[in-house]
């Protein structure tokens, strides 16, 4: 799981639940080889049902014990959105731990959300209508279609890695982050940056409106006990900064 980290309250917002697949031959194996394959072969849709359910029983935990983490997001395929099943397997999944659809966020890509745009926004509607968060990810990098964007029932928009990474020297990166909040701002939708990984980033991230922040200065991805620790961390920050700013006044 990796934190996202909401920069107006200071508190850790959400976590997105990230597949990994430590072969004990090969070693690690990085989703971007696996999960095509698994596309490929149909074990997708058992390999995303496992993960939600994971994802789930994660979140349940962390409520039961108090860590002060809004949602956890889980990646979606176009397999998936395209599978007549999927939207019973994401209501299962919330029944079964006991959970609101505000609970859960489903990110997709711009390309899996067009590889078959007309089962997929049947799916998606029926998704934002039980309750469930879409955030599209890499925003920027894929057909970037403001029509497709008007269409899609997202709340938030996540912007790629790649306009974040020189974005403290280089303008154009700058000129374009910018342009996607003003975006974001216009329809109505929460933005968060990917990828930020220094104290300066954020501060400039901050500045230009960027609602919240993803990358390794807030943490790497990392295991539900470390998780959980780093939310406290910032939970207690943010309550000591309340509590000092309360006095100044």
């Amino acid at each position: 799981y990796q934190p996202k980290l909401d920069l107006g309250t200071g508190s850790i917002s959400g976590v997105e639940a990230l597949l990994r697949w430590n072969h004990p031959v090969h070693g690690a194996i990085s989703p971007d080889q696996f999960v095509p394959l698994a596309e490929k072969t149909g074990m997708i849709s058992e390999i995303g049902a496992w993960t939600l359910n994971k994802a789930c029983r994660q979140m349940q935990q962390w409520r039961s014990d108090s860590v002060a983490i809004e949602s956890v997001a889980v990646n979606v395929s176009a397999f998936q959105l395209t599978s007549p099943c999927f939207f019973d397997t994401v209501r299962d999944a919330l029944d079964r731990y006991d959970l609101e659809p505000s609970d859960l966020m489903l990110e997709i890509t711009e390309s899996a959300a067009m590889r078959n745009p007309e089962l997929t926004l049947v799916m998606l509607r029926k998704l934002a209508s039980l309750g469930v968060a879409i955030s599209l990810d890499d925003f920027g990098v894929g057909h970037s279609s403001l029509a497709h964007l008007k269409q899609l029932p997202v709340c938030e928009l996540k912007i790629d890695r790649g306009f974040i990474r020189d974005i403290e020297n280089d303008p154009e990166d700058i000129a374009i982050v910018l342009a996607i909040i003003a975006l974001a701002r216009a329809t109505n939708l929460k933005v968060v940056a990917e990828g930020v990984e220094t104290a300066g980033q954020q501060a400039l991230l901050a500045e230009i409106g960027c609602e919240a922040i993803q990358g390794y200065l807030i943490g790497r991805p990392s295991p539900p006990d470390d998780i959980a620790a780093i939310a406290s961390s910032y939970e207690a920050k943010r309550k000591n900064f309340e509590v000092s700013f309360t006095r100044d006044e």
